[in-house]
C-alpha cells in the first residue's frame, strides 16, 4: 500500500474533523478504526424495534453546529446529505411534584417565564446573557482555542491592557465560581436552580465544581441561540456525510483495523503504525491518535524504542477518569403525554430532577460508588422535531443518566444488591433501569401501556462498545479544573503534541475537552501543514 501523509487512529468526531480539514489542504489521510463502524460515540441503530432509530450514545449537535469546525466544513457536509432538525424548546426541567420550567429559543419568552417564577429573575437572566455575549470573543478563544500559542497570549495581553491587570484577574476569578454559588446568588427561584443545575453534569462536572457556573452561562447562551439540534435520521447521517467528504478528498477509511502500536522511523519520530494482524502502514507526515492517554501511552507506545520519560509515565499513572454514564432507550406506541404540562412533549432535552440539591446529592453518591437513590435523568424526545426516527404515530425516548458509578460499592437507596467485585452486571443494570422507569411512569400518562421495548446500557456496556469510554466515562477523563484547559491531559501538555516527533494526541482527553464540537481535531489540523 502506498504511504499516506497522516494516519489517524480512531474515528470519533475529532478524528473525522481532523481528516476532513487535512483533506481540504490536499493531504492524503488514512483513518483506522478497530470497530466495525466509524463514529466513536456517534452511533445510530434499531436497538428496540424495527423502524425505531436510536442514537445509542451522543445525540445533541449544538456544539458541532456552533463550532469553528462546522464553519469550515458545514457546506461540504450539507452537500453530502447532512441536515439538522431543530426544536423551538431546547430544554426544561420537571420536578417530582410536577412543577416544571420550559426554556425557549425566544429571549422575551424566557424573561417572562423566569419573572413569573420570581420577579427580577428574567431580567437577571437577560443581563447575564448580554454580559456573556459581550465577553464571547475572549471567552470562546480560551474555551476552544490553542492555549499555548502566540495568538492566545496576544488576546490575553489585549484584555489585560483594556481591563487592567486587576480587572483581568477579577474576570478569571469570576469564571472559576461554582454553579451552586452562582445560581443561589443570581436567581431567587428554586425552579430556575433546578432548570440549570443538571447541565453541569453534561460538562463532566458537579454543581460545586470550580468553573461550573461559567459553563452554565455558556450552555444557556448556546442553546438559546442554536437550540438542541439533532442530525435528521440519526447521528449516523453525520457520519455518512463525513465519510463521503473524506473519500471525495482522496482519503481512506478502514474499519476492523485494530492498531497494535505506533512504529518509529529514524530517530525518535513516529513513522506509521502496525495493525494487530501484522500489517505495517506508513505515514510520511505524522500519526494522530484520538484515544485516551492510557490507550496511547500504555498500549500504542508500549513497544516504543525508548521508555516513556518519567514525567509522562507519572502523568499517565495519575490521570483520573470521571463519572460513568448510562443510557436507556424506549420505543413507544405513541408520543408521551406528560401529566404536568402537555407542552413538555415538545422539549428536546428534558431533565427529571428534584433540583440543585438533588443534582448535588446524586452526583456525590455517584462519585462515592453508590447508585444514586434519585438520579438526574435527561430525557431526549427527538421524534417531536425529527419524525424520521420512528414509524408514523409512534415515538422514542433517549435517556441519559450522567451520574452512573464506574465502580459499584453499594446502592444509596439500599434496594439493589451490587456485586462484590464492583462490576456492573446485567441484573444491576436492569434493576436500576427499573428505578428510572418508575420515575418516568409517575410523570407520563399510561406509560406502561405505550411502552413497546426498552434497551439499557450500563457504563460497562458503553466501555465494551468504545474502549475510550473508561468505566463508561464519556468525557475522556475527569473534567475538574486541575485536569482541564492548560492542564489537559497533563500538566506538561502543550497543545496536541507529544514528546515524540510526528505523533499527535486528540480527542476528549485533550483540550478543549469532550463534546461533539470536534475542537481538538480542528485545532490540530489547522496547525499542521
Amino acid at each position: 500500500m502506498s504511504d499516506h501523509d497522516y494516519i489517524i487512529v480512531g474515528s470519533g468526531i475529532n478524528a473525522l474533523v481532523a481528516a476532513a480539514m487535512l483533506g481540504k489542504k490536499g493531504r492524503k489521510v488514512l483513518i483506522l478504526e478497530r470497530n466495525d463502524r466509524i463514529g466513536g460515540c456517534l452511533r445510530t441503530e434499531e436497538i428496540t424495534e424495527p423502524g425505531f432509530l436510536h442514537d445509542v450514545m451522543a445525540t445533541t449537535m449544538v456544539l458541532f453546529l456552533t463550532s469553528p469546525a462546522y464553519a469550515a466544513l458545514g457546506k461540504d457536509l450539507e452537500a453530502r446529505g447532512l441536515e439538522f432538525a431543530h426544536a423551538d424548546l431546547p430544554t426544561g426541567v420537571l420536578r417530582p411534584d410536577g412543577s416544571n420550567v420550559i426554556f425557549s429559543k425566544d429571549r422575551q419568552r424566557n424573561i417572562a417565564t423566569f419573572d413569573a417564577l420570581s420577579s427580577g429573575d428574567g431580567q437577571a437572566f437577560s443581563r447575564e446573557m448580554d454580559k456573556l455575549g459581550a465577553d464571547a470573543p475572549f471567552l470562546f478563544s480560551l474555551l476552544g482555542g490553542a492555549l499555548w500559542s502566540g495568538s492566545t497570549l496576544k488576546t490575553v495581553a489585549r484584555q489585560g491592557w483594556g481591563r487592567g491587570l486587576r480587572g483581568l484577574a477579577g474576570w478569571f476569578g469570576e469564571a472559576l465560581v461554582p454553579a451552586r454559588g452562582y445560581l443561589e446568588t443570581t436567581y431567587r427561584s428554586e425552579d430556575l436552580h433546578a432548570l440549570w443545575a443538571p447541565w453541569v453534569l453534561h460538562c463532566g462536572l458537579g454543581p460545586e465544581a470550580a468553573y461550573s457556573a461559567e459553563m452554565l452561562k455558556v450552555i444557556g447562551f448556546a442553546i438559546e441561540l442554536a437550540g438542541c439540534p439533532v442530525a435528521k435520521g440519526g447521528a449516523s447521517s453525520l457520519l455518512a456525510a463525513f465519510e463521503r467528504l473524506i473519500n471525495h478528498q482522496g482519503g481512506e477509511i478502514r474499519t476492523g483495523a485494530d492498531v497494535e502500536k505506533v512504529v518509529s522511523g529514524s530517530g525518535n519520530r513516529a513513522s506509521g503504525v502496525r495493525l494487530a494482524d501484522g500489517e505495517t502502514l506508513n505515514a510520511t507526515a505524522g500519526v494522530i491518535c484520538s484515544t485516551t492517554p492510557n490507550q496511547l501511552y500504555e498500549r500504542l507506545l508500549s513497544h516504543w524504542q525508548q521508555p516513556l520519560p518519567a514525567p509522562i509515565k507519572e502523568s499517565v499513572a495519575q490521570y483520573r477518569y470521571g463519572k460513568g454514564n448510562m443510557q436507556i432507550h424506549y420505543a413507544l406506541s405513541e408520543p408521551p403525554r406528560w401529566k404536568a404540562n402537555p407542552e413538555l412533549s415538545k422539549v428536546a432535552l428534558l431533565h427529571l430532577s428534584p433540583g440543585l440539591d438533588g443534582v448535588s446529592r446524586a452526583s456525590n453518591e455517584c462519585e462515592r460508588g453508590l447508585l444514586p437513590a434519585e438520579p438526574t435523568v435527561c430525557v431526549g424526545q427527538p421524534v417531536s422535531f425529527d419524525p424520521s426516527r420512528a414509524p408514523e404515530g409512534k415515538s422514542i425516548l433517549w435517556l441519559q443518566l450522567p451520574e452512573a458509578p464506574r465502580h459499584l460499592k453499594s446502592d444509596a437507596a439500599g434496594e439493589i444488591e451490587t456485586p462484590a467485585d464492583g462490576h456492573w452486571s446485567e441484573a444491576v443494570r436492569e434493576r436500576y433501569a427499573d428505578r428510572v422507569e418508575a420515575m418516568l411512569a409517575r410523570h407520563i400518562e399510561n406509560f406502561g401501556g405505550i411502552k413497546l421495548a426498552r434497551k439499557a446500557y450500563s457504563p460497562a456496556d458503553l466501555e465494551a462498545m468504545n474502549m475510550n469510554l473508561v468505566g463508561g466515562d464519556p468525557y475522556g477523563g475527569h473534567c475538574g479544573l486541575d485536569q482541564f484547559f492548560l492542564w489537559r491531559p497533563f500538566k506538561s501538555s502543550v497543545n496536541h503534541r507529544t514528546h515524540i516527533e510526528g505523533l499527535y494526541h486528540i480527542g476528549a482527553s485533550t483540550h478543549p475537552g469532550p463534546g461533539l464540537g470536534g475542537g481538538s481535531g480542528f485545532l490540530l489540523a489547522s496547525s499542521l501543514k
